[in-house]
């Protein structure tokens, strides 16, 4: 694996260019953050890294990329080395062209060799792993398949795929809840969102926090420059395509929306056995998350052991920004058990 530093990005990497009121940003002069390239597993990943010490991923969602994590990267840089990518298909990572490069396997090899070369430089064998959303579906597996490699990891809003998958087969709420998906596999997916320089994206992910200021115009500007990247947002929507979830539709239990490949190209829906993370892990869940609902907590310690939940009563999706000094917090408690 090849890793280079990034030349004339024109993103916010200078210490103290980041929003301070309202922001969540602890006292004291941030780290500052270098840009920087890795090959890993046939794509470039593009991720932001700050500060010095044991080492942290945080893996964003949809459609995110790593400025999600601005105010982490300011608080746990302080004493950590902190690594932000774009997860390939976003941004300034590779895009691939295939859907077959989106599915899950792929992905979690992707943080497999980012984290075993970054650990070299780190002089660690063991690291920790923050992520959202789409992030967290990856790092649930990753978790899963190579609890060697963590220390801990903490979930934010991202539902463990052995309940989701049940809950979309057999919960009502969460099926009328996911119904976005279907759109989001479908053919118009990127015209629909894309439409009138990204009016929907942005009302769907920012529009809450430009209201209530915990979203800048500067923010808003990163945004709509990341999704404005080519091929961006189809790579984001890949995850979707290539994974096939959603809710069963009208035409039928499991049927796909046009745009869908042919069945002949999918593998069989079948039930997967469960999938058992013994990794200390801590969940944080913004409980007025109108995606992806609090029953998705149900029963999580069946299949995480060493399992800490909290709850942000007043969070939503978007929690990671919107209450950056809540989550903060809660991971740095999390982080200080032994």
């Amino acid at each position: 694996m090849k890793i280079a530093f990034a030349t004339a990005i024109g993103v916010l990497a200078a210490a103290g260019t980041f929003p301070s009121t309202g922001s969540g940003q602890p006292p004291g002069n941030p780290q500052p953050i270098s840009h920087e390239y890795a090959d890993v597993n046939g794509v470039k990943i593009h991720y932001a890294r700050a500060g010095t010490g044991p080492l942290m991923i945080f893996l964003h969602g949809f459609p995110e990329f790593w400025y999600e994590w601005k105010y982490q990267i300011a608080e746990f840089s302080r004493d950590h080395t902190v690594v932000a990518p774009d997860m390939r298909g976003y941004n300034l990572s590779s895009k691939p062209t295939e859907l077959s490069e989106y599915a899950i396997p792929k992905l979690v090899a992707d943080v497999r060799a980012l984290a075993s070369e970054l650990l070299k430089s780190t002089g660690g064998r063991t690291f920790t792993l923050v992520a959202h959303d789409w992030g967290g579906a990856v790092a649930w597996v990753f978790a899963a398949l190579n609890p060697d490699m963590l220390d801990k990891l903490v979930i934010v809003n991202a539902p463990h795929p052995t309940i989701f998958a049940k809950l979309l087969a057999d919960d009502a709420a969460q099926q009328n809840a996911s119904q976005y998906m279907l759109m989001f596999r479908g053919p118009q997916a990127e015209d629909t969102l894309s439409a009138n320089a990204y009016a929907m994206l942005t009302s769907m992910v920012l529009g809450a926090g430009l209201k209530d200021g915990t979203v800048t115009e500067d923010d808003k500007k990163m945004y709509l420059e990341a999704w404005s990247q080519p091929g961006a947002l189809t790579g984001g929507l890949n995850y979707y395509r290539a994974a096939g979830i959603g809710p069963a539709t009208a035409a039928g239990r499991g049927a796909a929306p046009a745009g869908d490949p042919p069945a002949s190209e999918t593998p069989a829906r079948i039930e997967a056995p469960p999938l058992i993370v013994k990794v200390p892990t801590l969940v944080v869940w913004g409980e007025k998350d109108t995606a992806l609902l609090t029953s998705n907590l149900n029963g999580l310690e069946r299949l995480v052991p060493t399992l800490t939940i909290k709850r942000v009563p007043d969070g939503t999706h978007w929690v990671v920004r919107e209450k950056a000094p809540v989550v903060n917090r809660l991971i740095r408690d999390f982080l200080d058990q032994r």
